[in-house]
Formats: C-alpha cells, sequence, structure tokens
C-alpha cells in the first residue's frame, strides 16, 4: 500500500467567467486553479495556506470530489477518483470527510444533533448508530445529552465540534478541515485546534487544514502549501517554511504575523 494517502497531479479548474460573457459567443472560462501538484502521507498534517482568491477552498473541494476537475488527476489511497460518479464514490467517501467553515449552514436546522452525526452512519450501513454517536461526543468533548439538541441551541464552538463529531464518526483515515476556526473567537480557536491535535494522535488521522492564518497552520501542521492566484508555489516542512521561505509571497505571508521579537525580519 503506497504511503501517500492523497495524490494530486496536474489538477486544474476552470470555471466560466460570467462577468465577461459577450452578447454573441462562447463564455470565456476562468482557471482557479492551475497545474496543482503534491502528495499528502499518511498521518500527515498539511496545511493548506493562502489569501483570499487563492483557490485553497477549491482546491479542497476538488479533493473531496464535491467539484468535477476539469484536468489532472485525484487519487485517494492509491486509486483513481478523478471521475468517479457518485454512486462508485459512495463506498469511498466515509475513508475521506470534511469539516465546513460555517457549521450553522452546514448542520440542518431542522435535525438534532442525534440525526445529524447518525444520518452518515446510518447511510453507510453502520450497526450501533446510537453507541457511536455517543463515542464521537465523547472524542470531541460534548455530553450525550447533546444528541437531543437542535444547533440553534448550541454556541459557535459547539456546533463546530458538532460538526468534527459527524466526520469523525464514520471513522474516516482522513480529514479535511476548511477554515473551520475563522468565525470563532479567540478561546474557541484555541480550544478546536487543541481538540483537532488530540483527535489526530487518538485516532491515527490524516489531516489537511485550509487556513489564511499561517499563525493557526503553524501550530498544527508538519507541512505547509502556499497556493497563490491557483497555483502551489511553496511547498516544505513547517519548520523549515518558517525559518527560510523561498518564495517572497511567502515571506509577505509570514511578515504579516506578530513576531515576538519586533527587530527579526525575513531575508
Amino acid at each position: 500500500m503506497t504511503d501517500n494517502i492523497f495524490e494530486i497531479q496536474n489538477l486544474c479548474i476552470d470555471v466560466f467567467d460570467m462577468a465577461r460573457k459577450p452578447l454573441f459567443g462562447m463564455t470565456p472560462k476562468l482557471q482557479i486553479l492551475k497545474g496543482i501538484t503534491f502528495n499528502i502521507q499518511r498521518r500527515d498534517v498539511v496545511g493548506i495556506v493562502g489569501g483570499s482568491g487563492s483557490g485553497k477552498s477549491t482546491l479542497g473541494r476538488a479533493m473531496m470530489r464535491l467539484i468535477e476537475p476539469s484536468a489532472g488527476k485525484i487519487a485517494f489511497e492509491g486509486k483513481d477518483i478523478t471521475h468517479l460518479n457518485d454512486i462508485e464514490l459512495r463506498s469511498l467517501r466515509r475513508r475521506f470527510q470534511m469539516i465546513f467553515q460555517d457549521p450553522m449552514s452546514s448542520l440542518n436546522p431542522r435535525h438534532r444533533v442525534s440525526a445529524i452525526i447518525g444520518g452518515p452512519l446510518k447511510l453507510h450501513g453502520f450497526e450501533r448508530v446510537d453507541f457511536l454517536i455517543e463515542e464521537a461526543l465523547d472524542h470531541v468533548g460534548l455530553p450525550k445529552s447533546f444528541k437531543s439538541r437542535y444547533p440553534h441551541e448550541l454556541s459557535g464552538g459547539q456546533r463546530q465540534r458538532v460538526g468534527i463529531a459527524r466526520a469523525i464518526a464514520l471513522k474516516p483515515n482522513f480529514i479535511l478541515a476548511d477554515e473551520i476556526v475563522s468565525g470563532l473567537d479567540v478561546s474557541s480557536q484555541a480550544k478546536i485546534l487543541s481538540l483537532l491535535q488530540k483527535l489526530v494522535l487518538d485516532l491515527g488521522l490524516t489531516l489537511a487544514f485550509i487556513s489564511h492564518d499561517l499563525s493557526v497552520v503553524r501550530r498544527l501542521s508538519n507541512k505547509i502549501i502556499v497556493l497563490k492566484d491557483g497555483e502551489l508555489i511553496e511547498s516544505a516542512q513547517t519548520d523549515a517554511l518558517f525559518e527560510a521561505p523561498q518564495n517572497s509571497y511567502t515571506k509577505e505571508l509570514l511578515s504579516a504575523i506578530p513576531l515576538p521579537d519586533p527587530k527579526q525580519v525575513w531575508n
């Protein structure tokens, strides 16, 4: 079995550019991702960073096959999933899960927590669903009494924990977290990051963490991928990237992080 849990090769995403749609003729295309290539190894925690419009969320959704690639290849655990349809993907989706940025929009407001977590378990044919719901809640630090609550009865941090519980309940090998602390206060952010660190260790997860905040990514990740304008411009181990960034854009991102020593500058 390959050590790579995800292999991305020359991945391109094109969309129709409606802002430049002509009165007659073909609508031009806008290239969102431009030949992205990288691997994620098992047990890696990879930070995917970049500014607004860099393509990082599009990359994540393409990896999860929520967006159809225009070109290139996506392989999960050695299997090419680039153009599998929903039926072909169904048996694989349990093994790669996504946690979304806004839990209020990704959690059905009409469903209790038990249904939010239990629905995917039933869909994938798990037994002892109630036990697995309570186990997942315990993993994310919520009491089993939360099963009867609705999303609007929870705080932002609690809703995000439910989103995490829904993902880990399926016993995945890989989780992608897309800006999941950006809408939380500083205290809740720290707690969610600590929870993710604990889950990676306790459950043996491989994690990709999308963020615009390099200080957040530094805390979690052992490897960082930097995107700009749809291109992968730098990829390195976290310590190496922070100590000696190679790309000028990476240096700009790093220079925006408050430093303990105000005299420190990036060369």
